[in-house]
This record gives structure tokens, sequence and C-alpha cells, in this order.
């Protein structure tokens, strides 16, 4: 995260403020991780013959498990309450603590912002902005 922060960026200097102060409390140390896409999102899945199949493992990495759920939570979840539950029913758990789900995502939103920022990608900016803004009770 602190990465992404001394890139440039256009987030609020306070919620950089909070976030700061936030992630310095955050615990150090080892974490449970294991095979994540990365990417992991309804665009990435295809039926082919009644099998979900995926695709694009270009982010595949070792991470913890909450962080394949995020992109779906504030992009699909969000958009079609349903879909969370249906989700999670097929996966078989909701693996999300509320600690480190929380870490993820302000990661993500971070990530999100920074990054959009640095494709001159406006729209997708702006929703990271959006995230941090309801993150942080703030407006966007």
């Amino acid at each position: 995260m602190e990465r992404h922060l001394a890139q440039p960026h256009r987030i609020d200097p306070e919620i950089v403020r909070q976030i700061h102060a936030e992630i310095s409390g955050w615990p150090s140390g080892s974490a449970l991780v294991v095979p994540t896409h990365g990417d992991w999102q309804p665009r990435n899945w295809l039926i082919d013959d009644g099998v979900v199949r995926v695709i694009d493992f270009g982010r595949a990495d070792l991470r913890p498990p909450t962080e394949d759920f995020v992109r779906p939570a504030r992009q699909d979840f969000a958009r079609q309450p349903g879909l969370e539950a249906a989700f999670f029913d097929g996966y078989g758990c909701d693996p999300r603590e509320p600690a480190e789900w929380r870490r993820a995502l302000v990661g993500e939103a971070v990530g999100t912002a920074v990054w959009a920022y640095g494709v001159g990608d406006e729209w997708f900016e702006k929703f990271g902005h959006q995230l941090l803004a309801a993150l942080y009770g703030t407006q966007a």
C-alpha cells in the first residue's frame, strides 16, 4: 500500500493521512496465503459446455484468500446483491475475516485510484476515489 501511495496520485491528502494512520496499526509479519487469480471477476469466467473455466492468470500470485473477493464485492455483488450469497454458496464458505477484509478493501481502493491515475483512466480513478470515500466517510 505504501508503495502505491509513494507513486503520483490525486488521493485527497486527508484520506492519505487517515490511510497512513490506519496502516500503522495493522499487524506485521506472516499471513495465510493461497494461490489467487488476481483479477477474479466474471469477465474472466467462461462457460464452456456447462463448465466454468477461468482465463487471464497474468496477476496470479500467493495472497490472502480474501483478495480474490474484493473485485466482485466492489462491482458485481454491489450491482446485484443476490450474487454474493450465490457465490459463497458455490464457493463453500466465506473466508473474509473482518479486519483482513478491511485491509483488502483499503488496498484495492488505493491501488485502483493510483493505477487509474497513472494510466489516465479518469472514470476508473474516480471509482477508486469513491471507494476511498466510502471507506473513510468522506465525499468523493
